[in-house]
């Protein structure tokens, strides 16, 4: 048991001092002492706010309060724990891979034409460039027979020229 708990030290001291802190201030009820209550052992931060990545109600104003911490510091500490592997131990937060993957799978790329059977509108000239080189393909394939007839028939009595 002692050594278990000299490893977590450790492992706690290896984190960097951001990370360190916010574990400090909102601990994940996974790593609380044996036996604790997780709604009675509360620092004076999570009284404040139980999760600081999302905005909270005023009880008696009914006013909405900012998160503690922004998208971008949220989205820097999760990247700080995925480094470190300690991911799972923040609270729920938009930032989070697993809530990225879910949102990802639920709402899918939502790009136009990304979709079965559709297709990306893109811009005029790209749309039209099959259907150009197809074209340009044929009169190459042509060319042959049209200047045999073009020495044949000569230019003064030509009359398949381009409009």
């Amino acid at each position: 048991m002692a050594a278990t708990v000299k490893q977590h030290v450790q492992l706690a001291l290896s984190l960097p001092p951001r990370l360190r802190t916010f574990l400090a201030r909102y601990p994940p009820a996974s790593i609380l002492p044996a036996g604790a209550d997780p709604e009675t052992h509360k620092t004076p931060y999570q009284e404040e706010s139980p999760n600081p990545f999302m905005p909270t109600k005023h009880p008696i104003t009914g006013k909405w309060h900012n998160p503690k911490y922004s998208l971008r510091r949220q989205a820097e500490l999760v990247k700080l724990a995925q480094e470190h592997g300690v991911e799972e131990l923040l609270p729920f937060t938009r930032k989070l891979n697993e809530e990225k993957l879910r949102k990802r799978v639920e709402l899918g790329l939502r790009v136009k034409g990304t979709g079965v059977g559709e297709k990306v509108k893109g811009h005029k000239h790209e749309r039209t460039l099959v259907a150009k080189m197809e074209k340009r393909r044929e009169a190459m394939l042509a060319m042959p027979e049209l200047i045999r007839e073009w020495k044949k028939v000569g230019k003064r009595n030509w009359t398949k020229f381009p409009k």
